[in-house]
């Protein structure tokens, strides 16, 4: 059932994004992906971006490196302007937020590009 994703995937690298985060483009996707993950325990970090956002830009190469050394947390990313509902129910008001969830609950937020603050989150949900 839900086991771990092969280590043959990560070996697929793209420039544009890396294998370890997923991006949704549809409300409809993301509701069933969401529901999926309340039944687990896994740490999910949401990450509310958008393309024209300087912040967020210095970000991804953060988050695509945390999402290489914390593998057993799931990073998803989602454009505020792609899915301006999604981010409206987490409401979020600056960009970029990063919203970390456990079994469909919001256990922590980091507003704004803190590197730091986010990486001290992600180790403090771990344990």
């Amino acid at each position: 059932m839900g086991g771990n994703l092969s280590n043959m995937e990560n070996n697929h690298r793209s420039s544009k994004s890396s294998n370890h985060i997923l991006t949704f483009h549809s409300t409809a996707k993301w509701k069933a992906h969401f529901d999926a993950s309340k039944e687990t325990n896994k740490l999910m970090v949401i990450d509310f971006t958008a393309t024209w956002c300087g912040p967020c830009k210095y970000m991804d190469p953060v988050i695509q490196e945390f999402a290489a050394q914390y593998t057993n947390v799931e990073f998803i990313k989602i454009d505020v302007d792609e899915l301006m509902g999604v981010a409206q129910e987490f409401q979020v008001q600056a960009m970029p937020t990063f919203i970390l969830m456990k079994k469909g609950k919001v256990v922590d937020k980091v507003v704004g590009a803190k590197k730091e603050e986010l990486k001290k989150l992600l180790e403090k949900h771990l344990n």
